[in-house]
């Protein structure tokens, strides 16, 4: 066959350079084609190698899976035998020795209303936390021999919850005899909560005994982001949609609250304003002791005192702590602590004591003796104490009734000679016959709301570091820790209160607390909400 050769036209230094190229062209594809089958080599070998990997460890998670089912089933089977066998130690265990609450349990609980009553009481009046309360039971429970299981801490705060919801929204008698004891109490946050406890003129333990919690209803728990006269007087009217109309209103005179009683009152012309003795008493004190240099100077000096003094050898006579809020109502334990301190320096066997706890007299005259510059003041300052002291007790214990103000008068000492205290005298004398003034013949009526200031202590001693974190869904153990709280109301309040209705009521009162939105503005990016997360969310 005749062999065809092209023929070109061009020149050949030109051909040579094309043909070059084209040659250097080809080589380039031919190399990336050899590494692109290298590669795609390799990669077939690694997927070989995975699957080989995978399928082993399919064969091995099989296996396990095979191995779990087997166990379940064992386990399935033990357990059955362990509840069969609990269920019958449970019908032969003898509770007869032991109160009728153990043997009542509230329909579709595991746990009877004792058990719930020990643990839920443990926390309200034992003053330990949850998870206090549930070593506790444990304890208490192996210690005895009991034959009853102990609850997890989270079903005890639970189980206060609903009962603090059961004791605010059961129905409350409409009677014309109601006192209200009302106050704010406030935490971290914008949030601010109006508590309404009440209790009937039929029900007072006057002058038998002062009030306690359990004299106290829970009428309303309302938890705002903004209060004012206004918005507390819409509270009131909404609290006397479940009692009638009060008798009479207790609190202090903070200025939304003063606001909102006042213009309640001119609406129901049968409701008195009653100012709380404690806060009156304070205010007294303020007016009287603010202007006056000498007990700024004792307070300023007790202050710095103390804090000389609490890491020293001298820590047993430093002056107590002082209160930056509400100071005025805990005058009497700086001035108490001055006559102290005065009496120990005028013992007989002064030197004694020192050298007994090896305390360098130098030094207490160094760090305490500017205490005997006030001692003319001190006596003063406990004359005046003293008058406070005895109107707040003879009211705390008897209320106002009619002709209580000349009684009160008998028991309070004349100060003529020291000028402060006769004043102070005089003021409380015509605060409690101003007072006296709204009494009805044959009534008696609280002036004291230190029970509703004790709830407060209470529940902020409940929440612990919890309190640092605004409101919480415990907001409802302050109605729990009111009234009575017995076998019959924890069933009743197990059997009628889910815990789906304590989360609704903290959503639709609390809604995100400060603590949640501290959650979520850390969280890390794209992490989901864990469940437990959301159960917390109401405490």
């Amino acid at each position: 066959m005749k062999e065809i050769r092209k023929e070109y036209k061009s020149p050949q230094r030109k051909l040579v350079k094309f043909f070059e190229e084209s040659r250097n062209q080809w080589k380039k594809k031919c190399f990336d084609a050899k590494k692109k089958v290298k590669r795609l080599s390799n990669r077939i070998r690694f997927l070989e190698d995975s699957k080989k990997n995978l399928k082993d460890r399919v064969r091995e998670l099989k296996a396990e899976i095979s191995r779990m089912r087997s166990d379940s089933r064992k386990k399935e089977k033990d357990f059955e035998e362990l509840k069969k066998k609990t269920e019958a130690e449970d019908e032969k265990a003898d509770i007869s020795g032991y109160p009728e609450e153990f043997g009542i349990v509230p329909f579709r609980h595991t746990y009877s209303a004792g058990q719930i009553l020990l643990s839920v009481l443990s926390v309200l009046s034992g003053a330990t936390g949850f998870r206090g309360a549930e070593t506790v039971t444990e304890i208490f429970v192996s210690l005895l021999r009991l034959p009853f299981s102990c609850p997890s801490w989270s079903s005890v705060r639970l189980w206060m919850l609903r009962l603090g919801y059961y004791k605010l929204t059961r129905p409350k008698e409409e009677a014309n005899d109601w006192v209200w004891i009302v106050d704010h109490t406030i935490q971290i946050g914008a949030e601010k909560c109006l508590v309404i406890l009440g209790i009937r003129l039929s029900n007072l333990p006057c002058p038998e005994r002062c009030l306690n919690h359990e004299d106290l209803e829970p009428i309303d728990i309302v938890p705002v982001r903004k209060s004012d006269g206004k918005i507390v007087w819409e509270q009131l009217e909404n609290a006397a949609e479940k009692t009638g109309v009060p008798r009479a209103i207790l609190g202090d005179r903070g200025s939304d609250l003063r606001a909102g009683i006042e213009k309640f009152c001119r609406n129901h012309s049968e409701t008195d304003y009653l100012y709380d003795i404690k806060h009156k008493t304070a205010a007294v004190l303020k007016h009287e002791l603010e202007n006056d240099e000498a007990w700024l100077e004792f307070a300023r000096s007790a202050a710095q005192t103390k804090l000389k003094l609490q890491q020293t050898a001298l820590a047993a006579l430093s002056p107590p702590a002082q209160r930056s809020k509400s100071r005025y109502m805990n005058a009497d334990i700086l001035v108490r602590w001055g006559r102290n301190i005065l009496n120990f320096f005028d013992r007989d066997d002064y030197k004694e004591i020192c050298d007994e706890f090896g305390w360098d007299r130098d030094q207490i005259d160094e760090k305490l003796g500017w205490a005997d510059n006030f001692r003319d003041q001190t006596e003063k300052w406990e004359k005046i104490v003293n008058i406070v002291k005895i109107t707040e007790s003879f009211v705390r214990k008897n209320g106002l009734y009619n002709n209580c103000c000349p009684e009160l008068e008998e028991r309070l000492p004349v100060c003529t000679e020291t000028e402060p205290a006769e004043r102070v005298r005089k003021e409380l004398v015509g605060f409690i016959a101003e007072e006296e003034a709204k009494v009805r013949p044959d009534e008696r009526l609280p002036v004291s709301s230190e029970a509703l200031e004790s709830v407060f202590g209470k529940f902020k001693q409940i929440e612990k570091d919890q309190a640092k974190s605004g409101f919480t869904g415990l907001l409802l153990s302050i109605a729990a820790m009111v009234s009575s709280t017995t076998g019959e109301v924890v069933r009743q309040a197990m059997e009628t209160v889910p815990v789906k209705t304590v989360l609704e009521w903290y959503e639709e009162n609390i809604g995100q607390s400060v603590q949640s939105k501290r959650k979520k503005a850390f969280a890390s990016e794209g992490k989901a909400e864990q469940k437990w997360d959301q159960l917390c969310a109401t405490g």
